[in-house]
């Protein structure tokens, strides 16, 4: 089976899956999103581990699933049960960073040698992608999170894809302009970003009552939404693709049928979900 019919297969079977979950599964505050938010926050964080050992950096797999999934178990907590409080989950995050600095500070020497590889792995799985991804759940809290979840799903999903399309089409005579990434080229950035674009002033059409904009014209702060998620979008798949390259590593892992590992799939969501979630506050929340 050719990874061009694969991931295919994963675009028409995964993404239909995933906007059905956040459409039809509304319950508890799209708790079944959440879950699988947690559960490609815990695997991303368990590629990034086995990346991070590339270059000495090494932290234990329960420690691993544990800092992982921080942030966006601690989010989902506060949304599934409606605490209002919004400093829980920074504080949790915050106990979570205590905990890695001081668990071995009493330790003998000979783990102390490790202290640093460890606390640096620690931080990078706590941060990404788990930290970054907390922000999908954050997303819940919205008035109809449904559809704003949606349209930032398509604007990061259809981004890729169109990237991907226009770079077929278009991209053989100006890609390798990128190290990290030489096989992207400039037409498939342009296509992925006019899609963005697109979904964004689309939102604003389909569905004014939550994409109107009261600091510049509605169809104006759609395309900067769409513009700048997608921007975001693209960088988390080109800092992604840098790691990767860094450490020697090809893909971060075989779980998703011709896409690699499952933080190969989510580093573009993982970027522009806090740029979206900000965005959508500033444009659109009254």
């Amino acid at each position: 089976m050719s990874k061009l019919f694969k991931r295919l297969i994963v675009f028409f079977v995964g993404t239909p899956a995933l906007l059905s979950i956040v459409l039809f599964l509304p319950y508890y505050n799209h708790l079944a999103l959440n879950l699988v938010t947690i559960a490609f926050s815990i695997l991303g964080a368990l590629e990034f581990r086995a990346i991070l050992a590339h270059k000495n950096l090494n932290i234990s797999v329960p420690h691993t699933i544990a800092l992982g999934a921080l942030s966006p178990v601690a989010w989902t907590i506060a949304v599934t049960f409606g605490i209002t409080n919004r400093h829980l989950a920074p504080c949790i995050f915050i106990a979570g960073g205590l905990w890695l600095l001081i668990s071995r500070v009493f330790s003998s020497q000979e783990k102390l040698d490790g202290y640093i590889s460890r606390i640096t792995a620690g931080f990078s799985v706590m941060v990404y992608p788990g930290l970054f991804m907390a922000w999908i759940v954050k997303m819940t809290q919205f008035n109809n999170a449904g559809f704003v979840i949606l349209i930032y799903f398509l604007i990061v999903l259809l981004n890729d894809s169109f990237a991907w399309v226009f770079g077929v089409l278009f991209g053989k005579n100006n890609r390798g302009f990128v190290a990290a990434s030489p096989n992207k080229s400039l037409s498939g950035f342009a296509g992925g970003l006019l899609m963005s674009i697109a979904i964004g002033i689309g939102a604003v059409a389909l569905l004014p009552s939550l994409f109107t904009s009261a600091v510049m014209p509605s169809a104006f702060a759609g395309a900067v939404l769409g513009f700048v998620s997608g921007v975001a979008a693209t960088l988390g798949d080109l800092c992604e693709s840098a790691i990767k390259r860094s450490a020697g590593v090809k893909d971060s892992g075989t779980l998703i049928l011709g896409r690699g590992g499952a933080l190969d799939s989510i580093d573009s969501l993982a970027f522009a979900a806090p740029v979206y979630y900000m965005l959508y506050n500033l444009l659109f929340v009254v």
